[in-house]
């Protein structure tokens, strides 16, 4: 039954859109979509759900957006898959964990140290050309890009301390593909399991720990129960994570609610810029749960250096991925040469 109430919002929301020259659409025949997010229920519940119920909420009925957390309707690994053939119509994600066949599926999630801060995201993204060659790839697998933002840095949570690279040595640690395939060399041994198995695997030893998050994450989806140790040293400074939906849904949409989505997208951008810089911090000198270690710095720099060489590695096979490589390189050579606040 349409209430007094949701007919003059609907009204409203109509009359505004016919001002700004977008279609009428039916309240009995709103457009539907089925997003699935990387994460599991309690993080959803942070970089998610936020931004869905926004634009449900102002969208007023032409337009909802039933969100499905971690592994509900398809494995993170089949993520992109399903999206392409329709199954579901969007997705929350990096490009690493649902395996999208693209030139740049090897920089989604974290990159090994070519970020510093969560700002690093949006600056290479909107002013060094990231956003245009996201696009461009997608394009060309039937999907589209709509948006970027960063999420935590990645850093080691452990049972057992990490207070050496030789502490790393035979870790089975639940990381990302790149991640993993970049921490082999020192002896880690990636683990690929369910997300919503990573806490019984760490409290009954199947894993040792996980490189996935900051520390924000441990507390909030639970890791920080079942593990006794952070290590400050980061993999990233920043997780790259999108929104993209199937071209052929995207091109339904009138163009009043695209805007709308990019914009509910972009504030749910904005939340976690604060949300995780001020947990990161807060959670490290005050969370009770994990006790902070440390790789020294002259020994962690064997990490730096191969870092560099992992990227020009990455950067041989391809055009596409040599010219991310070069943004990277070019980025941070500008915020070096800085100084502080950029980099110290």
């Amino acid at each position: 039954m349409t209430t007094r109430r949701k007919f003059l919002a609907t009204g409203a929301l109509g009359g505004a859109a016919a001002a700004l020259g977008a279609p009428a659409i039916a309240q009995n025949a709103p457009i539907r979509w089925r997003m699935q997010t990387y994460a599991g229920a309690a993080l959803g519940e942070h970089v998610a759900k936020p931004a869905i119920d926004s634009f449900n909420k102002i969208a007023a009925g032409q337009m909802e957006i039933e969100l499905y957390y971690a592994d509900q309707l398809v494995p993170t690994s089949e993520l992109f898959r399903a999206m392409q053939s329709g199954t579901i119509d969007a997705v929350q994600s990096d490009d690493d964990s649902m395996q999208s066949p693209t030139e740049v599926t090897v920089f989604g999630g974290y990159f090994p140290l070519t970020l510093r801060y969560s700002l690093d995201v949006p600056v290479l993204f909107n002013q060094y050309g990231l956003k245009q060659i996201w696009e461009e790839e997608y394009a060309k697998v039937g999907i589209q890009h709509i948006s970027a933002g960063s999420w935590d840095p990645c850093n080691f949570a452990t049972r057992e301390p990490i207070n050496s690279l030789a502490d790393l040595n035979g870790k089975r640690i639940y990381t990302f593909p790149t991640a993993g395939r970049f921490l082999a060399q020192f002896g880690v041994v990636p683990v690929q399991i369910p997300y919503e198995d990573v806490q019984v695997a760490l409290q009954t030893g199947e894993i040792d720990g996980v490189a996935w998050s900051g520390i924000t994450e441990d507390y909030t989806v639970g890791w920080a129960d079942v593990t006794s140790y952070y290590l400050t040293n980061p993999i990233s400074g920043a997780w790259i994570g999108h929104f993209f939906a199937n071209q052929d849904r995207w091109n339904e949409v009138p163009d009043h609610l695209k805007e709308l989505l990019r914009v509910c997208f972009e504030q749910s951008h904005y939340y976690r810029q604060w949300w995780y810089w001020g947990g990161e911090a807060d959670l490290r000198v005050n969370g009770p749960k994990l006790q902070l270690t440390t790789i020294p710095a002259e020994e962690w720099a064997q990490v730096e250096a191969a870092a560099e060489k992992f990227w020009d590695e990455v950067a041989a096979e391809s055009e596409t991925k040599a010219r991310v490589v070069e943004i990277f390189k070019r980025y941070n050579a500008t915020m070096l040469k800085a100084g502080a606040p950029y980099r110290y």
